[in-house]
């Protein structure tokens, strides 16, 4: 019996399935014809860059977040001699796509359900101030950060403090996420159910699997 659940925040609850890198590319389309590989790159870049040095700050909102994190791409792209300055744009897009689905889709799907959730996540350090800033802070029993606990996914690990938060055995949890091999493996290592978010398979197609009204 399910008792309680894990549940990522990137391309989960913020996308329901869709890829970060297929979001900055469909809002980049709009505004430049820059190459997929070359986009990709800058992405990877980026990623690496924040998962190495503390420049987000723990009370950066998530604006802020892909503000810096479109600052970096376009510094890489420039450096590999591809012109970039649209970054504002392509943020706007990115940012207001993000607030609409969590106010319509994953806030209302979080009300319903009935069990105790842990935030297991990804992130650079200012998870809080993210919650706080979509209004979702009150839904979570415990947050495990990356770059607070000093653990990534896909490390089992990560999700064992997210177990150990919930005080219940894996068997009795369910994790969320929507990457196959930063989610739902690791965390079937350890004896947790799984449910892997894809946008034909959103978060608010599973409230009855999860145990929700």
């Amino acid at each position: 019996m399910i008792k309680g659940i894990l549940i990522d925040f990137g391309g989960t609850i913020d996308s329901d399935g869709i890829h970060w890198f297929d979001a900055f590319k469909e809002a980049y389309d709009m505004v430049a014809d820059i190459p997929r590989d070359f986009l990709w790159d800058a992405y990877v870049h980026t990623e690496r860059t924040l998962g190495r040095n503390l420049i987000i700050k723990p009370t950066d909102t998530f604006c802020k977040t892909l503000q810096v994190k479109l600052e970096l791409q376009a510094q890489y792209l420039n450096s590999k001699g591809v012109s970039f300055s649209k970054q504002d744009t392509v943020l706007d897009y990115c940012y207001n796509k993000v607030v609409k689905h969590i106010s319509t889709i994953s806030k209302p799907t979080l009300e319903r359900i009935q069990l105790p959730m842990v935030l297991v996540t990804n992130f650079y350090g200012n998870m809080h101030a993210v919650l706080a800033e979509f209004g979702l802070d009150h839904f979570f029993k415990d947050v495990i950060e990356s770059a607070v606990v000093g653990v990534r996914k896909p490390d089992p690990e990560i999700f064992r403090l997210g177990v150990k938060a919930l005080g219940l055995e894996p068997s009795e949890t369910v994790m969320i996420g929507d990457s196959q091999e930063k989610d739902i493996i690791p965390a079937q290592s350890l004896g947790c159910h799984t449910i892997q978010i894809t946008p034909s398979n959103t978060l608010g197609a599973y409230l009855k699997s999860i145990g929700a009204n």
